[in-house]
């Protein structure tokens, strides 16, 4: 159930709405925003969740990725949970509890719920719903691609983490250390897909906070199992180089990418400054994103 409360703007150049509102499922609740762009579309739109990372809220999480200027230029509806301090103190979703990392169960289940119910209340295109993340937030979209594969057609990780590698607090802190999981992840994919879904990966090699190893380990679950070649390309965009790895399958589709931005830290690839943990010297992270999820509407990731 949605609870809806007065329509806002968002500050900048842009005076879309903004709705802020609350979900109600049950006994959990959870507050969001809703990017809709300007005008009446007669075309169902796509969709894209973006969770944000640990002491970010929406409002600054949409200002430093750019995606509602993303969204205005393409026509995209983009959904901002928001994580409760109640839930967590440091406003972090709990991808590191095991009962946050299955279907049907804790956050994961709260935010397939919302996006359900937003999709039943706009005019939302079912074959492109996407879901993307940073740093916890990327941990979280990780999750929910796994567990709801007929739900996200793809998914964006920045600077996150693979699933199911930790089960508590102290062994999610080793692994951002490290990039080593404390035990190993269960086998397959969760939820009804026979493969991994459709995954794009942004990390930085200076990355802090979350080990790049990371971010390696998210690419390479996602193409497990998946037939095809590695390709690798190194180039620069902005004042920073990368090397981007994508995997191929045998007919010639893009399954899954991992940029990898050198000397870049914790923080979006090519965002806003005015927005927090975002490095404005490399790539665009966001436009990539946008690119991967258009080649990936869902049920067309065959081989």
């Amino acid at each position: 159930m949605l609870i809806d409360l007065p329509l806002d703007t968002q500050g900048g150049t842009l005076a879309d709405p903004f709705l802020r509102s609350t979900s109600v499922q049950g006994r959990a609740s959870i507050d969001y925003q809703l990017y809709v762009p300007p005008g009446d579309s007669d075309e169902p739109r796509p969709l894209l969740v973006m969770l944000h990372g640990c002491g970010q809220t929406p409002d600054d999480f949409a200002v430093g990725t750019r995606m509602n200027e993303m969204a205005h230029r393409n026509g995209w509806l983009v959904l901002y949970p928001a994580q409760s301090t109640q839930a967590n103190p440091q406003g972090c979703w709990n991808w590191f509890k095991t009962n946050h990392q299955e279907r049907g169960r804790g956050e994961p289940a709260l935010i397939a719920g919302l996006t359900r119910e937003i999709m039943a209340a706009h005019r939302v295109d079912a074959r492109r719903v996407y879901i993307a993340g940073l740093s916890a937030g990327g941990a979280m979209a990780v999750i929910l691609g796994r567990a709801y594969p007929e739900l996200f057609a793809a998914v964006g990780v920045h600077s996150g983490l693979p699933h199911g590698a930790v089960e508590d607090a102290n062994g999610a802190m080793a692994m951002m250390r490290s990039g080593q999981p404390t035990r190993l992840p269960a086998d397959g994919t969760a939820g009804n897909a026979d493969r991994p879904t459709p995954t794009i990966v942004f990390h930085g090699t200076r990355d802090m906070t979350v080990h790049p190893l990371n971010g390696e380990q998210v690419y390479a679950d996602a193409t497990s199992g998946v037939a095809g070649v590695q390709r690798i390309e190194n180039g620069r965009e902005g004042t920073r180089a990368y090397t981007r790895r994508t995997h191929v399958t045998p007919k010639g589709r893009v399954h899954a990418e991992l940029w990898l931005i050198e000397g870049g830290g914790h923080g979006w690839s090519g965002g806003d400054q005015s927005g927090s943990y975002t490095d404005w010297l490399g790539p665009d992270a966001s436009d990539q994103m946008l690119c991967f999820f258009m080649a990936h509407p869902l049920g067309d990731n065959r081989a």
